[in-house]
């Protein structure tokens, strides 16, 4: 092999070099640019709820949201059907297994008795954004993360619960140093 050649060889190395590291930004930025293969759906099956007040704020009698602070919410509202809805919200919360008990439920209405974990309050008044059947979950903080609808399949339910509790690990407490609300 010449000077030549080992010269043009050794500079091909390090242009192979270098598109090995530049190819990857190159296409993450045409990904980007032109909108190829970035999904375009949502992850969770509920609706988002930004725009709902926080517990506290809610107009129920029996404030329930000092004993829930540290949970995360399934609050339900019972309609029509209210005890088929409370045993298969009841359902689902024993389907979450080891995680069950990070999860409290939050019946507001209804005449049949409270299942087991599950408190039940009734409307002071009816607000605005207020719906029969609905389900709404809510974080530890007390704010509403998603909604669904009477129609909302348990299934989907689970699976958008077990995402949020995955995503957000419970925090452990360190000696002396007491979680709130627990």
């Amino acid at each position: 092999m010449s000077e030549v050649q080992r010269i043009r060889f050794s500079r091909l190395k390090v242009l192979a070099l270098i598109a090995l590291f530049a190819l990857p930004l190159l296409v993450a930025w045409s990904m980007i640019t032109f909108r190829v293969g970035i999904p375009e759906q949502r992850t969770a099956h509920g609706e988002l709820a930004p725009e709902l007040p926080e517990l506290p704020a809610w107009p129920l009698a029996g404030a329930p949201a000092a004993e829930l602070r540290g949970d995360w919410v399934l609050a339900f509202d019972c309609g029509e059907g209210c005890e088929a809805l409370a045993d298969q919200w009841w359902r689902l919360h024993r389907a979450l297994g080891r995680e069950a008990p990070r999860v409290s439920r939050l019946r507001v209405g209804g005449e049949a008795p409270a299942l087991p974990g599950e408190r039940v309050v009734a409307w002071t008044e009816r607000p605005a954004w207020h719906g029969p059947d609905r389900l709404w979950v809510l974080d530890p903080q007390g704010l509403p993360v998603l909604a669904y609808g009477p129609e909302a399949s348990p299934r989907d339910v689970l699976d958008d619960v077990n995402r949020l509790l995955r995503m957000n690990p419970e925090v452990v407490p360190r000696e002396g140093r007491p979680l709130a609300g627990r």
